[in-house]
């Protein structure tokens, strides 16, 4: 998941994190993997390999993470809240271990993890609760690793995207740029922490990119019927700005990489 910002989930923001289940198909579908280069940093941040890590990957969604860790070798167990985003999980990753629980209250034994991984999803838990979950499940020398995939707000038309939906639904929708700053919350603990930033982009269709959009929790958490006159207005920007109907997204992919004492 991703789209909030700040320090932990204030009870409106629990309220839009429900809002993933009626979207579960479309966040599939649409949003964004990950390059094999963050896995690679991911390794070389933690000291040590995936293949054959235990991995608990928290707030797995539908997956998107689980699946390429997975396909690094990794022995890794999906924890995801929701259940909708849990029924899509089960369909789209046949033969991967899936516990329904939060990052807040992890349902593991002291000292049986390797690594504990958010892929979009640290910034709904509560950190004073998640960062010691996380430390108290991982083995000496484990590794907590935190990462964002976020639209390059450097690019204008990315820029302008953003500045129309903060007009249209300012209650709801703050951008992104806070999204790392959670990683402040690392600092009490006595972890040796690493980060880094990479950046790809990925070519698909306008419709993709709405879909996408379908699944953000700041338009998700609307009746369809207040969501089509947004996404009209972000088909027709899209269009102007990619006439062929193919639109290149530019990410910025921050790791945070967090190794408890060995």
């Amino acid at each position: 998941m991703a789209e909030k910002t700040g320090p932990g989930p204030s009870g409106d923001f629990r309220e839009l994190a429900k809002s993933f289940g009626g979207v579960a198909a479309e966040y599939d579908r649409a949003r964004p993997s990950y390059p094999q280069e963050l896995f690679d940093a991911l390794e070389r941040l933690a000291g040590r390999g995936l293949e054959g890590a235990r991995v608990l990957d928290v707030g797995a969604g539908t997956g998107i993470s689980t699946r390429l860790l997975a396909d690094r070798g990794a022995d890794v167990v999906a924890v995801e809240p929701n259940a909708g985003m849990a029924g899509q999980f089960l369909a789209a990753s046949p033969g991967l271990g899936l516990v329904r629980g939060s990052g807040d209250e992890l349902p593991f034994h002291d000292g049986s993890a390797d690594f504990v991984t958010y892929a979009q999803a640290f910034h709904w838990t509560v950190p004073e609760k998640s960062v010691p979950e996380a430390i108290r499940v991982l083995r000496p020398g484990g590794a907590l690793a935190l990462w964002w995939n976020v639209k390059d707000s450097g690019v204008a038309w990315v820029r302008a995207l953003g500045e129309r939906l903060h007009a249209a639904l300012p209650s709801t929708y703050h951008g992104y740029g806070a999204v790392n700053e959670v990683t402040s919350h690392l600092a009490p603990y006595d972890l040796r922490t690493e980060h880094t930033r990479l950046r790809w982009e990925r070519r698909v269709s306008v419709d993709h990119v709405i879909t996408d959009l379908t699944s953000r929790s700041y338009l998700a958490a609307l009746t369809p019927e207040q969501r089509a006159p947004l996404l009209a207005v972000e088909r027709e920007a899209l269009l102007a700005e990619f006439p062929d109907g193919t639109v290149v997204e530019p990410y910025v992919l921050d790791l945070t990489v967090a190794i408890t004492p060995s």
